[in-house]
């Protein structure tokens, strides 16, 4: 049987911060964007923000309303990275298969590392007390037999518990996991909890009590998936090649005001097309689906559209998108203001695959400037080749060049 802990960072982005000031250890905090560039989101609030009803994801205006002396603090991504990979190689010293979920949560496999550190929950001490030596960062760890058991362990009992650790095992479901409410279950979330009551199921217990074939027939795989939950049933390795075979390669971002003109919209389609095309070619993939995704600026009412073409041969070439894009979004904007807008490639294939064409005898000069453009910028800078447009007022690169994940560095 094997031993896989989920290892997470509490209210990642605020410890850091906290570890960064000490004078803040006893004030509630909260990590957000800046609220001039509409990007005003919780990121992370800590415990003693949490207290006063401050949650993830609301607007920081909200959250100021709620605890008046709420210390916010803008988040430096590039600390966050940095911190999330020495976390990763503090993991490593205990065992070569760590897999990391997101910036704040790992797998680790630890089925081959007792005999050189112990039993498994002595092995969660020492980890938690090794991150917190090096990074002033407090982990909680979910531990049981597969990666489902210990995601739901951390998630519903090591986060709610003195000591941040808890060990979910298969044979005591049903006096921990199964009473709890069936949205507290991996993978269930508001539609689908709402669907599950309809049918008159309120718990994971009574999830799991429903016959298989009846979820099957539902939600088809989905619906075995959620039984294989339920029960505590997972088949996939902690393995270090989980990010490999990339399917998408996307950039979107929140504008700083409501763009109207079709002129700036243009601008910041242009520069995102940059982004995706430079992050293809890095990849070595070109994609052969185009999609846009754009959001209106109504808050109350939800605006927009997502849609997308499929091109007659692969491409990581800027203008080749962008005239895709384009076409799509005049064929769908309804001329109402924008808030967000995105641009993404699907259907990657590697980028020495080619199919040969009779009618784009350019095609090769034009892949090959792209690589010479990339070659520029990872040498003198993202910004020392730029596109005249990008210097009026819509442009946004030089703004995005500064921050990682959309967020500053």
């Amino acid at each position: 049987m094997k031993t896989v802990f989920l290892v997470d960072m509490q209210s990642f982005y605020a410890s850091v911060e906290k570890a960064r000031y000490p004078n803040l250890h006893n004030k509630p905090l909260v990590v957000s964007g800046d609220p001039k560039r509409r990007s005003g989101v919780i990121l992370a609030a800590c415990p003693l923000a949490k207290k006063s009803g401050i949650k993830n994801g609301e607007r920081l205006w909200e959250a100021q309303q709620k605890c008046l002396d709420l210390v916010v603090v803008p988040p430096k991504m590039q600390d966050y990275i940095t911190i999330s990979v020495q976390i990763t190689a503090i993991l490593e010293e205990y065992s070569d298969l760590v897999e990391p979920f997101s910036i704040d949560e790992q797998f680790i496999d630890v089925t081959g590392s007792e005999r050189l550190f112990g039993p498994p929950l002595e092995i969660a001490q020492k980890i938690q007390k090794q991150i917190w030596e090096e990074t002033k960062v407090r982990a909680r760890i979910g531990i049981g037999e597969n990666k489902i058991l210990a995601k739901m362990a951390c998630d519903n009992f090591s986060k709610k518990n003195r000591s941040g650790i808890f060990w979910l095992k298969k044979e005591e479901l049903s006096q921990t996991l199964w009473p709890l409410p069936v949205e507290k279950m991996f993978g269930v979330g508001s539609r689908m909890a709402s669907h599950l009551r309809n049918m008159g199921v309120r718990t994971v217990g009574q999830l799991a009590n429903v016959p298989l074939q009846r979820l099957k027939k539902q939600w088809g795989i989905n619906g075995q998936i959620l039984w294989m939950t339920a029960h505590g049933e997972d088949y996939s390795p902690v393995t270090t090649a989980s990010h490999d075979g990339q399917k998408a390669i996307g950039h979107g971002m929140t504008l700083p005001r409501d763009y109207i003109s079709l002129t700036e919209i243009r601008v910041v389609l242009l520069e995102l097309c940059e982004e995706v095309c430079m992050r293809a070619r890095k990849s070595g993939v070109m994609g052969q689906t185009v999609t846009i995704s754009v959001s209106g600026a109504s808050y109350e009412v939800q605006t927009g559209f997502h849609r997308q073409t499929t091109l007659y041969e692969p491409t990581n070439y800027v203008m080749d998108v962008f005239h895709t894009v384009e076409k799509l979004f005049l064929q769908f904007w309804n001329h109402n203001p924008i808030r967000r807008l995105g641009v993404s490639l699907t259907k990657l294939c590697p980028d020495d695959e080619v199919q040969l064409s009779l009618f784009d005898t350019d095609r090769d000069k034009k892949v090959e400037l792209g690589y010479v453009m990339d070659g520029i910028k990872d040498k003198y800078g993202t910004t020392s080749l730029i596109r005249a447009s990008s210097l009026t007022k819509a442009g946004q690169a030089f703004e995005r060049s500064k921050k990682i994940g959309g967020h500053y560095k």
